[in-house]
C-alpha cells in the first residue's frame, strides 16, 4: 500500500492486488448529513445526486455512460461523516475514470434545472425508501432522534421536503467550494494497478486543481443519555411491530479495541441461529421473530464518534416492548458477569474475522474501506488488520463491552403497526 499527498492537499492511496483484472476508484469527501446545519437537512444526500449532473467536460449523466461504456460500473452514497463516490472499471480504463472524478472535483456544473430535477428525484426516493415501506428507513432515520439530543448526530439524513424544496443554486456552489475540495478528500485505487504509474496519472489529472481551505470537522461531541430514552414510530404499512435498542459505542479513534469487543459481541448475540438472543426467537417465536445486532447505523467503522450500536427485534404486536427488553437485558448481564461460555467465544471471533475478509475479497468493497478508513481514522491500513484484531478480542473485552451496554444509557424506539396506527 503506498500513500501520498498532491501539493492541493488530496490524499491517495493506492492498493495494487496481483492477479486482478479490474481496478476500483473511490473518492471520499469529509462530508456527511453531520455537516449539516438546521434548516438545511438531507443537503449532503442531495448534492451526492448533484455530482453526477455534469462538469465542464462531461454533459449531465454521462459520468455514468462512460464507465458503462469501459464495462464498469459506478455509484455514490452518503454516510454520516463523508460522502463516496466508487467504480470499478477494466485496469485499461483507469486515465478515463480518473478524468471523470478530477473533472466533476474541479467544476461541476449545477443549473436551476437540473438542481430541481434533483430535488424531485430525491423526494421520490424517499417516498419508495422511507414513507412508502414497510419498516421504510427504520430505525436508522429514527433512532438517532430519540438516543442524541445535537442536532448533527440527531436529524434524519434524508432531510425533510421542505429543507429540500428551500436548496438554492447559490447554495450548491457554495457547498462545492467549501466541501468538495482536494485537500477535503481521499482518492483511492485499488486493484490490477502499478503504483507510480496509478500516481502518475492521479497528478495529472487532480495536480492542477487549485488548493483550497480544508474545512473544520463538526463537533459532535455530547453526553451520554442520563436515564433511558423511549419514543414509538408509527408505520401506517407495517405488519409486525418492532422494537430498536441504541447504545454509544466507544470511540474508534481512541478506543479501538473496546470498538472491536462490541463487534464480536454482536455476533455473540445474534450472529447464527444458535447465538444468545437469536436462540429466544426458535424457542420463543411467540414473542420474539427475529433479532440482529450491529455496531453502526451502517455498518461498524463508518463513522466518527458518537455512533450506536443497535439491536432490532421483530416481533407480534402483542409482545410487549418491556419483554423484548428483558430479553436483551438478560443476555448481556449474564455476558458482563460470567463471561461468554465453552466455544461461543471462538466461534463469534471466528464469524467476525472471517465475515471480514470475504467482505474485503470483493473488489469495491475494499476500495471503499480503504478510503473510509483512511477518511476517518488515517488508517487505510485496517482492511489487511481488522480481521487479525478482531480474531484477539479476548473473554474479559467481551465482558466489558456486555457491561458497557447498560439499560440507563440507551434508546428505546418502538414501531406501532399499521393495525394499531388505523384504530
Amino acid at each position: 500500500m503506498i500513500r501520498s499527498t498532491l501539493s492541493n492537499g488530496l490524499r491517495i492511496v493506492v492498493q495494487p492486488l496481483s492477479g486482478m483484472p479490474s481496478v476500483g476508484v473511490a473518492v471520499h469527501y469529509d462530508v456527511g448529513f453531520r455537516s449539516e446545519l438546521p434548516g438545511r437537512s438531507g443537503f449532503a444526500h442531495l448534492f451526492e445526486h448533484v455530482m453526477f449532473q455534469g462538469s465542464q467536460h462531461v454533459a449531465p449523466a454521462d459520468h455514468f455512460r462512460h464507465v458503462q461504456a469501459s464495462g464498469g460500473t459506478a455509484n455514490g452514497s452518503t454516510h454520516q461523516d463523508y460522502t463516496d463516490f466508487y467504480q470499478v472499471v477494466p485496469a485499461s480504463a483507469l486515465d478515463r475514470l480518473l478524468f471523470l472524478e478530477a473533472d466533476r472535483m474541479r467544476s461541476l456544473r449545477v443549473t436551476e434545472e437540473t438542481l430541481r430535477t434533483q430535488i424531485a428525484v430525491v423526494k421520490e426516493e424517499i417516498r419508495q425508501s422511507v414513507t412508502d415501506k414497510p419498516y421504510g428507513g427504520f430505525p436508522w432515520t429514527v433512532l438517532p432522534g430519540v438516543l442524541y439530543r445535537e442536532f448533527r448526530n440527531a436529524h434524519n439524513g434524508y432531510g425533510t421536503f421542505e429543507d429540500l424544496e428551500a436548496a438554492s443554486l447559490e447554495e450548491c456552489q457554495a457547498f462545492h467550494e467549501t466541501y468538495y475540495t482536494p485537500a477535503n478528500a481521499v482518492l483511492t485505487i485499488c486493484g490490477n494497478v502499478d503504483p507510480r504509474r496509478a500516481l502518475d496519472i492521479a497528478d495529472r489529472h487532480f495536480g492542477g486543481i487549485p488548493a483550497r481551505p480544508r474545512p473544520a470537522t463538526p463537533t459532535l461531541d455530547e453526553p451520554e443519555p442520563a436515564g433511558e430514552r423511549r419514543r414509538e414510530h408509527r408505520d401506517r404499512h407495517a405488519a409486525l411491530a418492532a422494537t430498536a435498542l441504541g447504545y454509544r459505542l466507544p470511540d474508534p479513534a481512541a478506543s479501538l479495541p473496546r470498538y472491536l469487543s462490541h463487534m464480536v459481541l454482536s455476533h455473540l448475540l445474534t450472529g447464527r441461529e444458535s447465538a444468545r438472543l437469536k436462540r429466544h426467537t426458535s424457542r420463543r417465536a411467540a414473542l420474539m421473530t427475529d433479532v440482529s445486532a450491529s455496531c453502526g447505523l451502517f455498518g461498524p467503522l463508518r463513522a466518527r464518534s458518537p455512533e450506536t450500536l443497535v439491536v432490532l427485534a421483530m416481533h407480534p404486536p402483542t409482545t410487549p416492548v418491556d419483554t423484548v427488553l428483558d430479553l436483551v437485558d438478560t443476555e448481556l448481564a449474564d455476558l458482563a458477569s460470567n463471561g461468554p461460555t465453552g466455544t461461543e467465544l471462538p466461534e463469534g471471533r471466528a464469524l467476525a474475522s472471517a465475515g471480514t475478509w470475504r467482505g474485503f475479497d470483493n473488489l469495491v468493497v475494499r476500495t471503499r474501506a480503504l478510503g473510509t478508513y483512511e477518511l476517518l481514522f488515517e488508517a487505510a491500513e485496517l482492511v489487511d488488520d481488522l480481521a487479525p484484531r478482531l480474531a484477539a478480542v479476548t473473554a474479559d473485552d467481551i465482558r466489558s463491552a456486555a457491561a458497557h451496554l447498560t439499560r440507563g444509557k440507551r434508546a428505546v424506539l418502538s414501531l406501532v403497526t399499521r393495525k394499531e396506527v388505523n384504530r
